[in-house]
């Protein structure tokens, strides 16, 4: 059975927003005010919490202050967890492919370097979790992306022959766990660093959801 495996941030959804409101919360706590900007940060908020409050930090020439980061860290998920729909989305014609894949024979899941807790609290809030064969996170296994197990035994999980997969991702990471685990991987270019994605040279670019179904097809049939 092939799978095709989905990122979830900045890949089927734009949490963004959610995520620069939590690290503001944490800056703000500080008495610092808000200091990322939901739009021009929004590439590093999908690089998770640590990265959002090194920037936020360096901004106020603090960018090694790791006590300041460890000691926010756990505030910053707290806050996201309370108001961890508030601005997110699904990107366009996301779910619509998920269904189209299913019916075409394939398992779909998710492989996350999100908390899984939050990354299913996020797609139960969503409505969604039930569309998805499995759904690893960060803190499932002993390891996480882009150590190539991690999407193995998502594959698994979701049924898939873990040799016959397809990564859905954003992000160097999704490219290097790609790469490592010997599959294709196809990039999207309407998450926030989508002008990046062609240099990482995936197997295939997508910029839009609609063209997922064809270019999943042609991925196969090259594979076979």
């Amino acid at each position: 059975m092939k799978t095709v495996v989905f990122d979830l941030d900045g890949t089927l959804a734009d949490t963004s927003g959610d995520l620069i409101a939590a690290a503001n919360a944490c800056f703000r706590e500080m008495g610092a005010g808000d200091l990322l900007d939901p739009v021009a940060d929004a590439g590093t908020a999908l690089r998770g919490g640590r990265a959002m409050l090194t920037l936020g930090l360096g901004r106020l020439g603090r960018s090694d202050d790791q006590e300041a980061i460890n000691a926010y860290y756990p505030k910053l998920l707290e806050a996201y967890a309370r108001n961890i729909d508030t601005h997110t989305t699904l990107y366009p014609g996301a779910m619509e492919a998920v269904a189209r894949l299913k019916r075409a024979g394939f398992r779909v899941a998710i492989c996350t370097n999100k908390p899984e807790g939050l990354a299913d609290a996020l797609l139960t809030r969503l409505g969604v979790r039930d569309r998805f064969d499995a759904m690893l996170g960060a803190d499932t296994l002993t390891v996480r992306k882009p150590d190539p197990e991690h999407l193995f035994e998502t594959a698994r999980r979701a049924g898939g022959d873990p040799a016959l997969c397809v990564l859905i991702g954003d992000s160097d990471t999704d490219r290097n766990t790609a790469r490592n685990a010997g599959v294709p991987c196809v990039l999207v270019t309407f998450g926030p660093a989508g002008g990046d994605m062609a240099a990482l040279e995936p197997e295939a670019l997508l910029n839009h959801y609609d063209d997922l179904h064809d270019i999943i097809l042609g991925l196969v049939g090259a594979a076979a």
